[in-house]
């Protein structure tokens, strides 16, 4: 029985899912309804036959226990000459039963019903009368047949069981049974009312389920449209939204969706072409270097030193090139935040990369200042970005020909450039002694392939801040550039601490 249920469960749930939206909402109305309506129409059949009876039992029980103390249907001789039918009481049988067995009735009338309950009252003479019911409903013989415990006497013997009574009235059971026809044809009707209007109600339920059905799916259906409109044309235009309801909600979360959809696509768009048009440049003169070493091996090749001059060039711009593709390959991994994370410390990362970026500007003088901070994160790109910081700060303090103005100078008396380093709480904040951002530059920082005027005689290509920006964000933190008072360009990199992220 259970596989047996089992099994019945999967099949109806495999139907429903195969039904639209649309028809499991109907049909969930015409089912509610139709178990609403069942339960009170079962409810109501049950409490109208239960009272019906009892009304009935109620009457017969009290004329029967009349009719025994009285002793007029006791008396055979009254009993036997007497008809039910004389009396327009066709649907009773009244009858006497002995405690012997032998029954008497009316004269030409049937006998009620009798059995063995009828004649264990007329036997055991109990105080409690006997209720039953015989026969088959909606049948002529279905009757409710009571018994009531009496002393009756014998036909013929009237003025003996008058003057004598204890000699000669005999243990018996008066039984009075009525006709139940009445009582099944009202149930009958009741039964058809109920089921034709448990029908009405739940073929109403259905019409009143599609109606609301139809009404709020038709948002949904919009939607859909929507959805596979974006789906075959590719166009990203947000769907009108009325309404604050549970739909409404989906429409706004899917314009949103689309939203992002095509802020990520208008960025994918303008890393393609931003690269496209950064890749040029390199391209382009490796390719004129290497026409100039194919030339002049056609004219008897080029003096050792010159040769050489040109082969750096070249290693320098695939050194380029493939920094160039490094930081694409990362800018294009749009991914909201970091996947694979793991607990990092901060200052340990910080660290390393100072070591690594004095050693390659050693003219420098660094002031680092660290404090143990736990993060959860990607070790690889948190040190790329605080690389990139370093890397531009490193940049900008070198002093230029014409000697910037920094706060300190050489043991010759020749400027040297300044960074300083620090980790506080979470906060890391790199300040060159550079000439400092000029206002207009500081709001495009960030952005991809973006360069100031003054950058552009510099080595670089316009992608390590934004890799920056890329990092702080994949790991809910915020970056922020500004000028630092009396020194050059301060970049503050801040990130969560550990305990107040879930990995």
């Amino acid at each position: 029985m259970a596989a047996t249920a089992a099994r019945t469960q999967t099949w109806w749930n495999e139907s429903l899912h195969k039904l639209s939206l649309h028809a499991r909402v109907t049909l969930l109305a015409a089912v509610a309804v139709g178990l609403a309506v069942a339960i009170v129409s079962v409810a109501a059949y049950i409490t109208v036959r239960q009272q019906m009876y009892q009304n009935l039992d109620n009457s017969l029980q009290q004329r029967a226990v009349q009719a025994a103390r009285n002793g007029v249907l006791t008396n055979l001789t009254n009993l036997q000459k007497a008809s039910a039918d004389a009396f327009g009481l066709s649907d009773i049988r009244v009858g006497v039963l002995g405690a012997n067995g032998e029954a008497y009735g009316a004269q030409q009338s049937p006998l009620p019903p009798l059995d063995e309950h009828e004649l264990q009252v007329a036997q055991e003479q109990s105080s409690e009368p006997s209720i039953r019911t015989a026969g088959a409903r909606n049948g002529a013989s279905h009757f409710r047949v009571i018994a009531v415990a009496t002393r009756y006497c014998p036909a013929g013997q009237t003025d003996y069981c008058s003057a004598e009574p204890d000699d000669f009235l005999k243990p018996g059971a008066l039984v009075v049974a009525q006709s139940l026809g009445s009582i099944d044809q009202t149930l009958h009707n009741l039964g058809i009312v109920l089921w034709a209007f448990g029908l009405i109600g739940v073929i109403g339920a259905a019409l009143a389920g599609n109606a609301v059905a139809r009404s709020g799916l038709r948002p949904l259906a919009r939607l859909t449209g929507a959805a596979e409109h974006v789906a075959v044309t590719e166009d990203l235009k947000p769907i009108p939204v009325t309404g604050t309801d549970e739909i409404s909600r989906l429409a706004v979360a899917f314009n949103a969706m689309l939203g992002a959809l095509a802020q990520s696509r208008d960025r994918q768009r303008r890393l393609v072409g931003d690269a496209g048009h950064e890749l040029r440049t390199p391209l382009t003169s490796v390719r004129t270097n290497l026409d100039l070493l194919a030339q002049a091996d056609k004219r008897g090749g080029l003096r050792s030193e010159d040769r050489q001059q040109l082969l750096d060039d070249v290693r320098a711009q695939m050194d380029e090139l493939t920094q160039l593709i490094g930081d694409l390959t990362e800018l294009a991994r749009d991914t909201p935040q970091v996947r694979n994370a793991e607990l990092i410390e901060l200052s340990n990362v910080v660290e390393d990369a100072v070591i690594k970026v004095r050693r390659r500007a050693p003219g420098l003088d660094w002031d680092v200042q660290l404090m143990p901070f736990p993060v959860w994160g990607d070790e690889r790109l948190l040190g790329r970005a605080v690389m990139n910081l370093l890397d531009n700060a490193a940049k900008y303090s070198v002093p230029d020909e014409a000697g910037r103005p920094t706060d300190r100078e050489h043991d010759d008396g020749q400027p040297r450039g300044h960074v300083a380093v620090r980790l506080l709480d979470g906060v890391l904040t790199v300040t060159d002694s550079g000439p400092g951002i000029a206002e207009a530059d500081l709001p495009h920082v960030f952005d991809r392939f973006y360069r100031s005027s003054e950058a552009r005689s510099l080595p670089g290509s316009g992608l390590g801040l934004a890799i920056v920006k890329h990092a702080a964000e994949q790991h809910g933190g915020m970056i922020y550039a500004r000028n630092a008072p009396g020194a050059g360009a301060q970049f503050t990199l801040w990130l969560p601490h550990a305990a107040t992220q879930t990995r």
